[in-house]
């Protein structure tokens, strides 16, 4: 009988639905306090998990999500980077799927 793999799932902190680790984008707070995005997913530091709508980031950003979840607090900048960040990998998801 053959063995069903493990699929990790991780929750987005904006909407709160379930979905596979590889489906959302993880957001890291290093060691060194420095927020970024985690492209690999292994980064060492704290991190919290954002899906791929517009309507996640906004409210991940803006409204305190990741702040909550990282356990730190964004400055304007932090903002704008992740932001702009986020809007990059909309245009690169646009432009394989077009």
């Amino acid at each position: 009988m053959p063995r069903s793999s493990h699929t990790p799932e991780r929750t987005c902190i904006a909407c709160g639905r379930k979905l596979p680790k590889r489906e959302l984008l993880r957001i890291v707070r290093t060691p060194e306090g420095q927020i970024a995005p985690d492209l690999t997913g292994k980064t060492a530091g704290r991190g919290a998990y954002l899906c791929s709508s517009p309507e996640c980031w906004q409210k991940g950003i803006y409204r305190g999500g990741l702040e909550r979840g990282l356990k730190a607090s964004l400055s304007a900048q932090e903002q704008k980077l992740l932001l702009d960040f986020y809007q990059e990998q909309a245009k690169m998801n646009v432009a394989v799927e077009g």
